[in-house]
Protein backbone atom coordinates (compact mmCIF):
# COMPACT_ATOMS: atom_id res chain seq x y z
CA UNK A 1 0.00 0.00 0.00
CA UNK A 2 1.29 3.43 -0.97
CA UNK A 3 1.44 6.04 1.78
CA UNK A 4 0.03 9.54 1.40
CA UNK A 5 3.54 11.00 1.44
CA UNK A 6 4.61 8.67 -1.34
CA UNK A 7 1.57 9.59 -3.37
CA UNK A 8 2.28 13.29 -2.87
CA UNK A 9 5.86 12.87 -3.93
CA UNK A 10 4.69 11.09 -7.06
CA UNK A 11 2.61 14.12 -7.98
CA UNK A 12 5.23 16.70 -7.07
CA UNK A 13 8.26 14.93 -8.58
CA UNK A 14 8.31 15.51 -12.38
CA UNK A 15 10.57 12.47 -12.88
CA UNK A 16 7.91 10.05 -11.58
CA UNK A 17 6.24 9.70 -14.97
CA UNK A 18 9.59 8.75 -16.52
CA UNK A 19 10.17 6.20 -13.76
CA UNK A 20 6.73 4.68 -14.33
CA UNK A 21 7.44 4.45 -18.06
CA UNK A 22 10.76 2.73 -17.47
CA UNK A 23 9.13 0.28 -15.05
CA UNK A 24 6.40 -0.52 -17.57
CA UNK A 25 8.92 -1.10 -20.35
CA UNK A 26 11.04 -3.29 -18.11
CA UNK A 27 8.01 -5.34 -17.05
CA UNK A 28 6.84 -5.68 -20.63
CA UNK A 29 10.28 -6.83 -21.69
CA UNK A 30 10.33 -9.44 -18.92
CA UNK A 31 7.02 -10.79 -20.19
CA UNK A 32 8.72 -11.74 -23.45
CA UNK A 33 11.26 -14.00 -21.78
CA UNK A 34 10.84 -17.37 -20.10
CA UNK A 35 12.28 -18.23 -16.70
CA UNK A 36 14.97 -20.70 -17.75
CA UNK A 37 14.93 -22.39 -14.31
CA UNK A 38 11.34 -23.48 -14.81
CA UNK A 39 11.97 -25.25 -18.11
CA UNK A 40 11.19 -28.95 -17.72
CA UNK A 41 9.12 -28.51 -14.56
CA UNK A 42 5.64 -29.93 -14.31
CA UNK A 43 4.07 -26.50 -14.11
CA UNK A 44 5.82 -25.40 -17.25
CA UNK A 45 7.40 -22.00 -17.88
CA UNK A 46 6.65 -19.26 -15.42
CA UNK A 47 5.42 -16.09 -17.11
CA UNK A 48 4.97 -12.74 -15.41
CA UNK A 49 1.18 -12.71 -15.29
CA UNK A 50 0.99 -9.17 -13.86
CA UNK A 51 1.73 -7.66 -17.27
CA UNK A 52 -0.77 -8.35 -20.06
CA UNK A 53 0.68 -9.94 -23.20
CA UNK A 54 -0.73 -7.09 -25.32
CA UNK A 55 1.49 -4.58 -23.54
CA UNK A 56 4.59 -6.67 -24.33
CA UNK A 57 3.54 -6.81 -27.98
CA UNK A 58 3.01 -3.05 -28.03
CA UNK A 59 6.48 -2.54 -26.58
CA UNK A 60 8.06 -4.82 -29.19
CA UNK A 61 6.26 -2.88 -31.92
CA UNK A 62 7.49 0.39 -30.46
CA UNK A 63 11.06 -0.94 -30.38
CA UNK A 64 10.85 -1.99 -34.03
CA UNK A 65 9.38 1.37 -34.98
CA UNK A 66 12.11 3.21 -33.04
CA UNK A 67 14.84 1.12 -34.69
CA UNK A 68 13.44 1.81 -38.15
CA UNK A 69 13.15 5.54 -37.52
CA UNK A 70 16.67 5.71 -36.08
CA UNK A 71 18.24 3.64 -38.86
CA UNK A 72 16.41 5.14 -41.85
CA UNK A 73 15.49 8.62 -40.65
CA UNK A 74 18.08 10.11 -43.03
CA UNK A 75 16.38 8.29 -45.93
CA UNK A 76 12.98 9.71 -44.98
CA UNK A 77 14.48 13.20 -44.69
CA UNK A 78 15.44 12.99 -48.37
CA UNK A 79 11.75 13.02 -49.34
CA UNK A 80 10.78 15.92 -47.09
CA UNK A 81 10.57 19.48 -48.28
CA UNK A 82 13.78 21.48 -47.78
CA UNK A 83 13.81 23.68 -44.70
CA UNK A 84 12.05 26.94 -45.73
CA UNK A 85 14.52 28.86 -43.53
CA UNK A 86 17.35 27.61 -45.73
CA UNK A 87 16.90 29.97 -48.66
CA UNK A 88 19.05 30.25 -51.76
CA UNK A 89 21.63 32.99 -51.39
CA UNK A 90 22.95 35.32 -54.03
CA UNK A 91 25.68 33.34 -55.85
CA UNK A 92 27.67 36.53 -56.43
CA UNK A 93 27.84 37.08 -52.69
CA UNK A 94 28.91 33.47 -52.12
CA UNK A 95 31.84 33.93 -54.49
CA UNK A 96 33.43 36.65 -52.34
CA UNK A 97 36.58 35.33 -50.66
CA UNK A 98 39.53 36.79 -48.79
CA UNK A 99 42.78 37.04 -50.79
CA UNK A 100 44.22 34.03 -48.98
CA UNK A 101 41.10 31.94 -49.54
CA UNK A 102 40.99 32.89 -53.23
CA UNK A 103 44.69 32.08 -53.76
CA UNK A 104 44.49 28.71 -51.98
CA UNK A 105 41.38 27.74 -53.90
CA UNK A 106 42.99 28.80 -57.20
CA UNK A 107 45.99 26.53 -56.59
CA UNK A 108 43.69 23.62 -55.72
CA UNK A 109 41.71 24.16 -58.94
CA UNK A 110 44.82 24.47 -61.10
CA UNK A 111 46.29 21.30 -59.60
CA UNK A 112 43.19 19.28 -60.41
CA UNK A 113 42.92 20.86 -63.86
CA UNK A 114 46.54 19.92 -64.65
CA UNK A 115 45.89 16.36 -63.47
CA UNK A 116 42.87 16.14 -65.75
CA UNK A 117 44.70 17.68 -68.71
CA UNK A 118 47.49 15.13 -68.52
CA UNK A 119 45.05 12.24 -68.02
CA UNK A 120 42.91 13.19 -71.02
CA UNK A 121 45.94 13.50 -73.27
CA UNK A 122 45.79 9.69 -73.39
CA UNK A 123 42.06 9.47 -74.15
CA UNK A 124 42.41 12.11 -76.88
CA UNK A 125 45.28 10.31 -78.58
CA UNK A 126 44.03 6.71 -78.27
CA UNK A 127 43.77 6.32 -82.06
CA UNK A 128 47.17 7.94 -82.71
CA UNK A 129 48.87 5.85 -80.02
CA UNK A 130 47.36 2.66 -81.46
CA UNK A 131 48.75 3.50 -84.90
CA UNK A 132 52.18 4.52 -83.53
CA UNK A 133 52.59 1.34 -81.46
CA UNK A 134 50.82 -1.01 -83.90
CA UNK A 135 48.05 -1.92 -81.44
CA UNK A 136 44.26 -1.83 -81.16
CA UNK A 137 42.52 1.03 -79.28
CA UNK A 138 41.47 -1.51 -76.61
CA UNK A 139 45.18 -2.19 -75.99
CA UNK A 140 45.86 1.52 -75.51
CA UNK A 141 43.01 1.85 -73.03
CA UNK A 142 44.97 -0.52 -70.79
CA UNK A 143 47.16 2.51 -70.03
CA UNK A 144 44.03 4.28 -68.78
CA UNK A 145 43.13 1.23 -66.71
CA UNK A 146 46.59 1.03 -65.12
CA UNK A 147 46.52 4.75 -64.31
CA UNK A 148 43.17 4.43 -62.54
CA UNK A 149 44.12 1.22 -60.72
CA UNK A 150 47.22 2.71 -59.11
CA UNK A 151 45.65 5.95 -57.96
CA UNK A 152 44.67 4.54 -54.52
CA UNK A 153 48.35 4.02 -53.70
CA UNK A 154 49.01 7.71 -54.22
CA UNK A 155 45.88 8.69 -52.30
CA UNK A 156 46.96 6.61 -49.30
CA UNK A 157 50.62 7.68 -49.38
CA UNK A 158 50.11 11.40 -49.91
CA UNK A 159 46.98 11.45 -47.72
CA UNK A 160 48.82 10.09 -44.68
CA UNK A 161 51.71 12.50 -45.21
CA UNK A 162 49.32 15.44 -45.65
CA UNK A 163 47.26 14.64 -42.55
CA UNK A 164 50.37 14.33 -40.41
CA UNK A 165 52.73 16.94 -41.84
CA UNK A 166 50.61 19.37 -43.86
CA UNK A 167 49.26 19.73 -47.38
CA UNK A 168 51.70 22.23 -48.94
CA UNK A 169 54.97 20.28 -49.31
CA UNK A 170 53.33 17.03 -50.49
CA UNK A 171 51.41 19.02 -53.12
CA UNK A 172 54.60 20.62 -54.46
CA UNK A 173 56.38 17.25 -54.63
CA UNK A 174 53.37 15.64 -56.29
CA UNK A 175 53.04 18.27 -59.00
CA UNK A 176 56.78 18.27 -59.71
CA UNK A 177 57.00 14.51 -60.15
CA UNK A 178 54.05 14.08 -62.46
CA UNK A 179 55.32 16.95 -64.62
CA UNK A 180 58.46 14.91 -65.21
CA UNK A 181 56.42 11.79 -65.99
CA UNK A 182 54.19 13.66 -68.44
CA UNK A 183 57.24 14.98 -70.27
CA UNK A 184 58.75 11.48 -70.46
CA UNK A 185 55.47 10.04 -71.82
CA UNK A 186 56.04 11.98 -75.02
CA UNK A 187 59.33 10.11 -75.57
CA UNK A 188 57.91 6.57 -75.16
CA UNK A 189 58.89 4.30 -78.06
CA UNK A 190 56.62 1.34 -77.33
CA UNK A 191 53.42 0.49 -75.47
CA UNK A 192 55.19 -1.21 -72.56
CA UNK A 193 57.25 1.90 -71.76
CA UNK A 194 54.20 4.11 -72.13
CA UNK A 195 52.13 1.98 -69.75
CA UNK A 196 54.98 1.95 -67.22
CA UNK A 197 55.15 5.74 -67.22
CA UNK A 198 51.38 6.05 -66.92
CA UNK A 199 51.47 3.65 -63.96
CA UNK A 200 53.78 6.03 -62.06
CA UNK A 201 51.63 8.92 -63.17
CA UNK A 202 48.57 7.13 -61.75
CA UNK A 203 50.15 7.02 -58.27
CA UNK A 204 50.89 10.75 -58.45
CA UNK A 205 47.46 11.63 -59.83
CA UNK A 206 45.82 9.69 -57.00
CA UNK A 207 47.56 11.83 -54.40
CA UNK A 208 46.71 15.21 -55.88
CA UNK A 209 42.92 15.22 -55.48
CA UNK A 210 42.95 14.58 -51.73
CA UNK A 211 45.60 17.25 -51.20
CA UNK A 212 43.81 19.89 -53.26
CA UNK A 213 40.35 19.07 -51.94
CA UNK A 214 41.40 19.24 -48.28
CA UNK A 215 43.24 22.51 -48.89
CA UNK A 216 40.25 24.10 -50.60
CA UNK A 217 37.42 22.86 -48.36
CA UNK A 218 39.25 23.76 -45.13
CA UNK A 219 39.68 27.45 -46.04
CA UNK A 220 36.30 28.14 -47.68
CA UNK A 221 33.32 29.71 -45.84
CA UNK A 222 30.75 27.07 -44.87
CA UNK A 223 27.89 28.73 -46.77
CA UNK A 224 30.01 28.92 -49.95
CA UNK A 225 31.17 25.31 -49.85
CA UNK A 226 28.58 24.02 -52.34
CA UNK A 227 29.23 26.41 -55.20
CA UNK A 228 33.02 26.19 -54.80
CA UNK A 229 32.74 22.40 -54.62
CA UNK A 230 31.21 22.53 -58.08
CA UNK A 231 33.88 24.90 -59.35
CA UNK A 232 36.70 22.76 -57.93
CA UNK A 233 35.40 19.53 -59.42
CA UNK A 234 34.74 21.23 -62.75
CA UNK A 235 38.44 22.00 -62.95
CA UNK A 236 38.57 18.39 -64.09
CA UNK A 237 36.25 19.23 -66.99
CA UNK A 238 38.28 22.34 -67.75
CA UNK A 239 41.35 20.12 -68.01
CA UNK A 240 39.47 17.87 -70.43
CA UNK A 241 38.42 20.94 -72.40
CA UNK A 242 42.00 22.27 -72.57
CA UNK A 243 43.24 18.83 -73.63
CA UNK A 244 40.67 18.77 -76.45
CA UNK A 245 41.67 22.22 -77.69
CA UNK A 246 45.39 21.41 -77.51
CA UNK A 247 44.72 18.18 -79.37
CA UNK A 248 42.94 20.10 -82.12
CA UNK A 249 45.74 22.69 -82.35
CA UNK A 250 48.81 20.49 -81.86
CA UNK A 251 48.30 16.91 -83.07
CA UNK A 252 47.20 17.63 -86.69
CA UNK A 253 50.02 20.17 -87.12
CA UNK A 254 52.81 18.42 -85.18
CA UNK A 255 52.23 14.99 -83.64
CA UNK A 256 50.87 13.29 -80.53
CA UNK A 257 54.21 13.53 -78.72
CA UNK A 258 54.16 17.33 -78.83
CA UNK A 259 50.83 17.31 -77.00
CA UNK A 260 52.44 15.65 -73.96
CA UNK A 261 55.38 18.05 -73.97
CA UNK A 262 53.27 21.19 -74.23
CA UNK A 263 50.85 20.05 -71.51
CA UNK A 264 53.48 20.48 -68.78
CA UNK A 265 53.36 24.30 -69.05
CA UNK A 266 50.25 24.71 -66.80
CA UNK A 267 51.81 22.29 -64.31
CA UNK A 268 54.96 24.42 -64.05
CA UNK A 269 52.83 27.51 -63.32
CA UNK A 270 50.92 25.64 -60.60
CA UNK A 271 54.15 24.48 -58.95
CA UNK A 272 55.41 28.07 -58.68
CA UNK A 273 52.10 29.24 -57.18
CA UNK A 274 52.03 26.39 -54.65
CA UNK A 275 55.32 27.63 -53.18
CA UNK A 276 53.38 30.52 -51.62
CA UNK A 277 50.63 28.45 -49.99
CA UNK A 278 49.96 28.41 -46.24
CA UNK A 279 48.45 25.61 -44.19
CA UNK A 280 44.81 25.93 -43.11
CA UNK A 281 43.76 26.71 -39.54
CA UNK A 282 41.69 23.53 -39.49
CA UNK A 283 44.78 21.40 -40.15
CA UNK A 284 46.85 23.34 -37.59
CA UNK A 285 44.22 22.75 -34.93
CA UNK A 286 44.01 19.07 -35.80
CA UNK A 287 47.77 18.69 -35.63
CA UNK A 288 47.90 20.57 -32.34
CA UNK A 289 45.36 18.14 -30.85
CA UNK A 290 47.31 15.16 -32.16
CA UNK A 291 50.54 16.44 -30.61
CA UNK A 292 48.86 16.88 -27.23
CA UNK A 293 47.29 13.42 -27.35
CA UNK A 294 48.97 10.32 -25.97
CA UNK A 295 47.44 8.36 -28.83
CA UNK A 296 49.73 7.39 -31.72
CA UNK A 297 48.72 7.92 -35.35
CA UNK A 298 48.30 4.16 -35.79
CA UNK A 299 45.94 4.03 -32.79
CA UNK A 300 43.99 6.98 -34.19
CA UNK A 301 43.56 5.13 -37.50
CA UNK A 302 42.37 1.96 -35.74
CA UNK A 303 39.88 3.92 -33.62
CA UNK A 304 38.58 5.75 -36.68
CA UNK A 305 38.03 2.47 -38.55
CA UNK A 306 36.25 0.94 -35.54
CA UNK A 307 33.94 3.92 -35.25
CA UNK A 308 33.40 4.73 -38.95
CA UNK A 309 33.94 1.43 -40.79
CA UNK A 310 30.46 1.46 -42.34
CA UNK A 311 31.00 5.02 -43.54
CA UNK A 312 34.35 4.03 -45.09
CA UNK A 313 32.83 1.10 -46.98
CA UNK A 314 29.91 3.21 -48.15
CA UNK A 315 32.19 5.99 -49.40
CA UNK A 316 34.26 3.54 -51.47
CA UNK A 317 31.20 1.89 -53.05
CA UNK A 318 29.58 5.25 -53.74
CA UNK A 319 32.73 6.61 -55.34
CA UNK A 320 33.06 3.47 -57.46
CA UNK A 321 29.63 4.17 -58.91
CA UNK A 322 30.44 7.85 -59.41
CA UNK A 323 33.71 7.03 -61.18
CA UNK A 324 32.02 4.47 -63.42
CA UNK A 325 29.58 7.25 -64.30
CA UNK A 326 32.31 9.77 -65.10
CA UNK A 327 34.83 7.58 -66.93
CA UNK A 328 32.16 5.53 -68.65
CA UNK A 329 30.64 8.65 -70.18
CA UNK A 330 33.89 10.47 -71.06
CA UNK A 331 36.96 8.35 -71.69
CA UNK A 332 35.87 6.50 -74.83
CA UNK A 333 33.64 9.22 -76.26
CA UNK A 334 36.20 10.67 -78.74
CA UNK A 335 36.92 7.14 -80.00
CA UNK A 336 33.15 6.49 -80.25
CA UNK A 337 32.76 9.53 -82.50
CA UNK A 338 35.77 8.72 -84.70
CA UNK A 339 35.58 4.92 -85.00
CA UNK A 340 31.85 4.20 -84.86
CA UNK A 341 30.48 7.27 -86.64
CA UNK A 342 33.49 8.05 -88.83
CA UNK A 343 33.72 11.68 -87.78
CA UNK A 344 36.99 13.54 -88.20
CA UNK A 345 39.38 14.29 -85.30
CA UNK A 346 38.23 17.90 -85.48
CA UNK A 347 34.59 16.87 -85.04
CA UNK A 348 35.53 14.54 -82.19
CA UNK A 349 37.25 17.49 -80.54
CA UNK A 350 34.13 19.61 -80.95
CA UNK A 351 32.05 16.85 -79.34
CA UNK A 352 34.41 16.71 -76.39
CA UNK A 353 34.37 20.49 -76.01
CA UNK A 354 30.56 20.63 -76.06
CA UNK A 355 30.32 17.83 -73.49
CA UNK A 356 32.74 19.58 -71.19
CA UNK A 357 30.90 22.88 -71.49
CA UNK A 358 27.81 21.02 -70.28
CA UNK A 359 29.88 19.50 -67.47
CA UNK A 360 31.08 22.91 -66.30
CA UNK A 361 27.56 24.35 -66.34
CA UNK A 362 26.11 21.36 -64.51
CA UNK A 363 28.85 21.07 -61.91
CA UNK A 364 28.71 24.70 -60.85
CA UNK A 365 24.91 24.99 -60.99
CA UNK A 366 24.15 21.85 -59.02
CA UNK A 367 26.99 22.52 -56.59
CA UNK A 368 25.30 25.85 -55.84
CA UNK A 369 21.81 24.31 -55.65
CA UNK A 370 23.06 21.67 -53.19
CA UNK A 371 23.34 24.37 -50.50
CA UNK A 372 19.53 24.59 -50.63
CA UNK A 373 18.44 21.08 -51.66
CA UNK A 374 21.14 19.19 -49.79
CA UNK A 375 23.99 17.11 -51.24
CA UNK A 376 22.19 13.78 -51.59
CA UNK A 377 18.93 15.18 -52.93
CA UNK A 378 20.89 17.02 -55.63
CA UNK A 379 22.68 13.83 -56.68
CA UNK A 380 19.37 11.95 -56.84
CA UNK A 381 17.87 14.58 -59.15
CA UNK A 382 20.92 14.45 -61.43
CA UNK A 383 20.77 10.64 -61.61
CA UNK A 384 17.06 10.55 -62.52
CA UNK A 385 17.15 13.29 -65.14
CA UNK A 386 20.55 12.27 -66.52
CA UNK A 387 19.30 8.73 -67.25
CA UNK A 388 16.60 10.23 -69.46
CA UNK A 389 19.26 11.72 -71.77
CA UNK A 390 21.18 8.47 -72.39
CA UNK A 391 19.33 7.64 -75.67
CA UNK A 392 19.97 11.14 -77.05
CA UNK A 393 23.65 10.73 -76.16
CA UNK A 394 24.34 7.54 -78.15
CA UNK A 395 21.54 6.74 -80.65
CA UNK A 396 21.41 9.60 -83.20
CA UNK A 397 23.50 9.51 -86.38
CA UNK A 398 23.40 13.26 -86.87
CA UNK A 399 26.46 15.03 -85.50
CA UNK A 400 24.42 18.02 -84.32
CA UNK A 401 21.94 15.89 -82.37
CA UNK A 402 24.78 13.90 -80.81
CA UNK A 403 26.26 17.19 -79.59
CA UNK A 404 22.99 18.03 -77.84
CA UNK A 405 23.04 14.64 -76.13
CA UNK A 406 26.69 15.04 -75.15
CA UNK A 407 25.97 18.44 -73.60
CA UNK A 408 23.04 17.34 -71.46
CA UNK A 409 24.43 13.99 -70.35
CA UNK A 410 27.47 15.80 -68.96
CA UNK A 411 25.31 18.49 -67.33
CA UNK A 412 23.86 15.80 -65.07
CA UNK A 413 26.86 13.48 -64.77
CA UNK A 414 29.09 16.31 -63.64
CA UNK A 415 26.20 17.99 -61.86
CA UNK A 416 26.26 15.03 -59.48
CA UNK A 417 30.04 15.21 -59.35
CA UNK A 418 29.96 18.91 -58.47
CA UNK A 419 28.62 17.98 -55.03
CA UNK A 420 31.31 15.37 -54.30
CA UNK A 421 34.24 17.48 -52.98
CA UNK A 422 32.05 19.12 -50.33
CA UNK A 423 30.15 15.90 -49.57
CA UNK A 424 33.27 13.79 -48.96
CA UNK A 425 34.95 16.53 -46.92
CA UNK A 426 31.87 16.89 -44.72
CA UNK A 427 31.44 13.18 -43.97
CA UNK A 428 35.18 12.74 -43.41
CA UNK A 429 36.49 12.08 -39.86
CA UNK A 430 38.17 15.27 -38.63
CA UNK A 431 41.78 14.06 -38.47
CA UNK A 432 41.64 12.33 -41.85
CA UNK A 433 40.32 15.01 -44.18
CA UNK A 434 43.08 14.42 -46.75
CA UNK A 435 43.22 10.62 -46.47
CA UNK A 436 39.50 9.77 -46.25
CA UNK A 437 38.18 11.71 -49.28
CA UNK A 438 41.23 10.99 -51.42
CA UNK A 439 41.44 7.28 -50.62
CA UNK A 440 37.70 6.62 -50.95
CA UNK A 441 37.71 8.52 -54.25
CA UNK A 442 40.68 6.58 -55.61
CA UNK A 443 39.56 3.17 -54.33
CA UNK A 444 36.36 3.88 -56.22
CA UNK A 445 38.55 4.62 -59.22
CA UNK A 446 40.28 1.28 -58.74
CA UNK A 447 36.96 -0.55 -58.87
CA UNK A 448 35.89 1.41 -61.96
CA UNK A 449 39.32 1.36 -63.63
CA UNK A 450 38.21 -0.98 -66.37
CA UNK A 451 35.24 1.16 -67.49
CA UNK A 452 36.72 2.36 -70.78
CA UNK A 453 38.39 -0.99 -71.46
CA UNK A 454 35.09 -2.82 -70.92
CA UNK A 455 33.36 -0.45 -73.32
CA UNK A 456 36.13 -0.72 -75.93
CA UNK A 457 36.43 -4.52 -75.74
CA UNK A 458 32.68 -5.19 -75.72
CA UNK A 459 32.15 -2.73 -78.54
CA UNK A 460 34.79 -4.44 -80.69
CA UNK A 461 33.40 -7.92 -79.94
CA UNK A 462 29.86 -6.80 -80.82
CA UNK A 463 30.26 -4.70 -83.98
CA UNK A 464 27.59 -3.01 -86.03
CA UNK A 465 25.87 -5.32 -88.57
CA UNK A 466 27.03 -3.28 -91.56
CA UNK A 467 30.63 -3.00 -92.77
CA UNK A 468 32.47 0.22 -93.56
CA UNK A 469 35.12 0.03 -96.29
CA UNK A 470 35.04 -3.74 -95.91
CA UNK A 471 35.85 -3.63 -92.17
CA UNK A 472 33.74 -4.19 -89.08
CA UNK A 473 32.70 -1.15 -87.06
CA UNK A 474 32.71 -1.40 -83.24
CA UNK A 475 29.38 -0.70 -81.57
CA UNK A 476 30.71 1.40 -78.70
CA UNK A 477 27.46 3.35 -78.32
CA UNK A 478 25.28 0.44 -77.25
CA UNK A 479 27.77 -0.69 -74.60
CA UNK A 480 28.14 2.87 -73.26
CA UNK A 481 24.38 3.33 -73.08
CA UNK A 482 23.75 0.10 -71.17
CA UNK A 483 26.61 0.73 -68.73
CA UNK A 484 25.71 4.35 -67.97
CA UNK A 485 22.00 3.50 -67.58
CA UNK A 486 22.83 0.87 -64.96
CA UNK A 487 25.28 3.16 -63.16
CA UNK A 488 22.75 6.01 -62.95
CA UNK A 489 20.43 3.61 -61.11
CA UNK A 490 23.23 2.55 -58.74
CA UNK A 491 24.10 6.18 -57.96
CA UNK A 492 20.45 6.90 -57.25
CA UNK A 493 20.11 4.04 -54.73
CA UNK A 494 23.42 4.79 -53.00
CA UNK A 495 22.62 8.49 -52.65
CA UNK A 496 19.23 7.70 -51.11
CA UNK A 497 20.75 5.48 -48.41
CA UNK A 498 23.79 7.67 -47.70
CA UNK A 499 24.17 10.12 -44.85
CA UNK A 500 24.78 13.84 -44.98
CA UNK A 501 26.55 16.45 -42.85
CA UNK A 502 26.02 19.59 -44.91
CA UNK A 503 27.32 22.69 -43.14
CA UNK A 504 29.75 20.81 -40.88
CA UNK A 505 32.31 23.09 -39.20
CA UNK A 506 35.95 22.14 -39.81
CA UNK A 507 37.53 24.68 -37.47
CA UNK A 508 37.08 25.17 -33.74
CA UNK A 509 36.26 28.79 -33.03
CA UNK A 510 39.32 29.59 -30.97
CA UNK A 511 42.59 31.46 -31.10
CA UNK A 512 44.49 30.56 -34.29
CA UNK A 513 47.44 28.22 -33.88
CA UNK A 514 50.79 29.94 -34.38
CA UNK A 515 52.46 29.53 -37.75
CA UNK A 516 55.48 28.12 -35.89
CA UNK A 517 53.58 24.84 -35.84
CA UNK A 518 53.67 24.59 -39.63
Amino acid sequence: MVSINEADSAVINPRTEDIRSVSLISAASEADFVDEASIGSEKGPIVNEDIPVSQGQDHAARRRRTWFQTTFSHVLELFERPDPRNKLKNPIGLLKLTPRQAFTFSVACLGWMVDSLDFFCVTMTTTELAEAFGKEPSDITSAITVTLMLRPIGALLFGIIADRYGRRIPLIVNLSLFTVIELASGFAQNLETFIGLRAIYGILMGGEWGLGNSLAMEVLPVESRGIFSGILQMSYSVGNLVAAMLYYAVVPNLNWRALYWISIIPAAITIVMSLFLKESEAWKQSRHLQRNSAQTYYQAVVDMLKQHWIRCIYAVIFMAAMNFLSHGSQDLYPTFLKKQHGFSPAQATVGTVVGNLGAIVGGIFFGYISEYLGRRRTIVICAIVGACFVPLWILPNSFGVLLVGAFFIQVFVQGAWGVIPAYLAEISPDNFRATFPGLSYQLGNLISASASQIEATMGEKNPLPELRDGETVPNYGRVQGILIGIIFCCVLVLAVFGREEKGKQFEVKSKPVDDDDD
